[in-house]
């Protein structure tokens, strides 16, 4: 189990998002959830100033990410802003549990984002605290009884969570549905400026061990050795795999007989957000001068004098559509909810994001009616290579007929 627990990327961990009013309880049963001082108690209104964010293991389930939000019922400017992202936080969350005062029952602002919950279609609990204490009855089967102060019910809170979790379906493969045991597949990852010192980025470890796990076998080079790494071989690969900056590249070098695609194509299926992004590519060609186009990035990093989402990609939409758009930059979770500024979105691969966050973020493109594309597919069109890449997925190559 530990090491399930340090090599787990939490953006493939159940994000478990607790809410509720100022001093309903929601940080000291956190607390008594994960047996350990994970949020601030107080009897203080406001202690939880910031969402609290914490990669752990929680039996029954596993690897989870535990979210305490502030209260929803906070004051001031500062507070609403503190509201608000509490709200923010339910872009991300699998299971949303709503800690109510038991001895209060639900309020206004309970209701409120009780609402929300149920139209983003995140399974729930509302769970009233206080049970040592006069309590709010249970009536409903969404509602169960609890006391972080003396540890009633948390057994069975715990026990919940992990059934509304099991409730987000079978586990997704990256490539390892497109593959049968005994393949062998080749993945190019390019080494150069932007690689991180030491180590392999997250996709491409990952991508390496979803192959393994299919009983496969795969091949890492760097594009300048891949010809001779495909001459070598008796028989060809089941299948390349790029990073997408070496497209171009790539692309000349691999037999249109073998099947390519990239990490970015691939993680953009993982993620939910493919067919979106396979659309959202088809408008570069009608980008005009001073459109704003957004290029955001789930992750926060240094960014090289060269870096992929503020120059590189800037650069070749502009080669490629021959126009002088406005570009807009956003990282980490600084993502706009209004996207009516923009002609155009372009998100990176999201591996740091977990897939319901990726998928508010393209719905919320999406009930805008603005483009939505990511590196690795824009990039592929601009190439020319996007239909090559998807002939893996039959559905998607015929939308681009």
């Amino acid at each position: 189990m530990a090491n399930d627990l340090n090599q787990t990327p939490s953006a493939n961990r159940v994000h478990i998002g607790f809410f509720g009013l100022r001093n309903a309880g929601k940080s000291s049963l956190v607390n008594a959830v994960t047996g350990q001082a994970l949020s601030i108690v107080s009897d203080v209104k406001g202690t939880t100033t910031d969402p609290v964010q914490k990669a752990m293991e929680l039996l029954p389930l596993g690897p989870v990410v535990i979210l305490d939000t502030p209260g929803l019922d906070d004051e001031g400017e500062l507070g609403a802003l503190r509201v608000r992202r509490a709200y923010q936080a339910l872009n991300k969350t699998d299971v949303a549990v709503l800690v109510v005062d038991g001895t209060l029952g639900l309020q206004a602002e309970d209701r409120a984002i009780l609402e929300r919950i149920r139209a983003k279609e995140i399974p729930y609990l509302v769970v009233y605290n206080k049970g040592d204490l006069k309590s709010h009855p249970v009536t409903e089967d969404w509602e169960m009884a609890v006391s972080a102060k003396d540890g009633s019910g948390v057994h069975e809170l715990k026990e919940r969570i992990a059934v509304l979790a099991k409730q987000q379906g079978p586990e997704k493969k990256i490539l390892g549905d497109l593959i049968a045991p005994g393949d062998l597949v080749v993945l190019v990852t390019p080494i150069d400026g932007s690689a991180p010192k030491g180590r392999m980025i997250l996709p491409q470890v990952q991508t390496i061990r979803d192959v393994m796990d299919a009983h496969a076998a795969c091949i890492v080079t760097q594009p300048e050795e891949l010809p001779g790494q495909l001459s070598g071989l008796k028989t060809p690969p089941k299948l390349v795999v790029t990073d997408s900056q070496a497209f171009g590249t790539v692309k000349n070098m691999v037999p249109e007989t073998i099947p390519l695609t990239s990490f970015s194509i691939l993680f953009a299926r993982y993620k939910g957000i493919l067919a979106t992004a396979v659309r959202g590519a088809a408008r570069l060609r009608q980008l005009r001068d001073g459109d704003r186009v957004l290029i955001s990035e789930g992750c926060t990093h240094h960014r090289q004098c060269n870096d992929i989402g503020t120059v590189k990609l800037p650069g070749w939409l502009e080669n490629f559509s021959g126009k002088k758009p406005d570009f807009s930059f956003t990282s980490g979770t600084e993502f706009p909810e209004d996207l009516s500024p923009f002609s155009l979105v372009v998100h990176c691969g999201g591996c740091m994001l977990n897939e319901r966050e990726m998928v508010y973020r393209m719905k919320n493109a999406e009930d805008q009616n603005i483009p939505f594309t990511n590196y690795g597919t824009a990039i592929a069109h601009m190439n020319g290579i996007l239909k090559r890449s998807l002939e893996v997925f039959p559905d998607l190559a015929a939308e681009l007929e």
